[in-house]
């Protein structure tokens, strides 16, 4: 086996899918950019979830907002609904796993915060139960998926945001993911900060 022509097939086919969804989600990242502002404007805040690389990309977005991304400013409110394991394996005991994110929505969610639902294949059970959930709560939803967007696609609401990676490759769309979730980040402090550049 060829281990560096490997690696560098690695890396083509990421840049590749790099720039197919620069195409296609830029126009629904500056979307969710805009109401996830809007909602933190509002005081209101970003509730976020996902099992596995998805619950670290959830962590991982909630520490850029809270602590800070690459501007110096004030702290903003989101949440991880990935870290509580007394929390999570309370509702998985006495309910079900599926409830672990949608009880945690019910409980901290309000009108005008926002669910950032992260689901590579977009199928994920419990995730589907938070959409649901903060819909409930009349929130809206920032979904970020791939593999065309599975069951998720069927549970968002019209004025909710898709960013769908045009990949079915797990390890495209996570990585992606990432990219997306730094643009985020970088768009909310430039428009709280009125960065033009």
């Amino acid at each position: 086996m060829d281990l560096i022509s490997r690696i560098s097939r690695q890396f083509d086919d990421s840049v590749r899918v790099k720039q197919q969804s620069r195409e296609a989600l830029a126009a629904p990242i500056a979307g969710a950019i805009d109401t996830m502002t809007q909602a933190l404007l509002a005081n209101g805040k970003i509730l976020a979830c996902g099992n596995g690389g998805s619950a670290a990309d959830s962590q991982h977005f909630a520490a850029e907002l809270v602590n800070r991304f690459e501007m110096e400013r004030p702290p903003l409110a989101a949440i991880a609904l990935t870290t509580d394991s007394s929390t999570l394996t309370s509702i998985a005991n006495d309910y079900d796993y599926v409830q672990v994110f949608s009880k945690q929505v019910q409980a901290l969610g309000q009108p005008g915060d926002v669910l950032l639902a992260i689901s590579t294949s977009g199928n994920s059970p419990n995730v589907i139960e938070a959409i649901q959930a903060a819909h409930e709560r009349d929130m809206r939803v920032v979904a970020l998926t791939g593999k065309g967007g599975g069951k998720m696609t069927e549970t968002l609401a019209p004025d909710d945001i898709h960013i769908c990676v045009p990949s079915d490759r797990t390890a495209r769309i996570q990585e992606v993911h990432l990219v997306v979730l730094h643009c985020l980040c970088d768009g909310i402090d430039c428009l709280l900060l009125g960065v033009e550049e």
